[in-house]
């Protein structure tokens, strides 16, 4: 199993959160978790979509080494799935298949009105608010602040980590919840841990290598099971 976070697609180019150069680092005129909760997107559509068009939904970005390795070992039959925090969808473009988006994803959008479905090209290249063919606002299929998971994306995740021989995680804090809750449903005793800043499990892992990911995870070779 692995589980990742925000760190995972920091060697695409992509910001974090919470590290000294991350989003929540950064001034704006509202704190980032203010304007990327369900209350500011139904109060201030306008200025939502101006934060979230020029730091989340980013074109042009490609998976690196980490991403594509994890595709690797599920290729190879030696990785049960994904689970991510993301919703950059670059797993998926790497090749994975078995990808838990708890957060859901910046690829997937519906019209709060008649619900049909946008992607991200769309998103980007409206004016504004964008908005359907029915001119009902347009949401992101993503899980923000003051909104709950899928009930049904946390069932398989939590059983995909009670299942896990080994859990690699890879990228996060793990100060966001509930999803950094999840990695209490693991029941063995082979935790690893990549991450570049410390993190509470620390004392608790088997191996924690503090390096990024995508290097560390780029050094391994794959042998395919028969």
């Amino acid at each position: 199993m692995f589980f990742g976070g925000a760190g995972v697609s920091t060697e695409s180019g992509l910001k974090d959160f919470r590290s000294a150069d991350g989003l929540y680092a950064q001034k704006f005129k509202y704190p980032p978790e203010k304007m990327l909760s369900r209350s500011f997107f139904d109060a201030h559509t306008d200025e939502f979509y101006s934060f979230y068009k020029e730091k989340l939904l980013v074109q042009g970005i490609l998976p690196n080494a980490a991403h594509y390795k994890l595709s690797e070992l599920e290729q190879a039959g030696k990785l049960s799935a994904v689970i991510t925090q993301n919703i950059d969808g670059l797993h998926q473009a790497a090749g994975s298949r078995n990808v838990i988006e708890l957060h859901g994803s910046v690829h997937r959008n519906h019209c709060m009105e008649c619900g049909r479905f946008y992607d991200a090209d769309y998103m980007m290249s409206s004016e504004g608010v964008p908005r359907c063919v029915c001119d009902g606002v347009i949401k992101p299929d993503v899980v923000m602040y003051e909104e709950a998971l899928d009930e049904a994306v946390m069932q398989s995740a939590i059983k995909h980590m009670a299942d896990a021989d080994v859990l690699i995680v890879g990228g996060t804090s793990l100060v966001v919840y509930p999803a950094a809750g999840l990695v209490n449903y693991y029941n063995g005793d082979k935790l690893v841990l990549i991450n570049k800043d410390a993190t509470t499990l620390d004392d608790a892992a088997k191996l924690v290598i503090g390096e990024p990911i995508g290097k560390t995870l780029g050094k391994i070779a794959v042998a395919v099971q028969r």
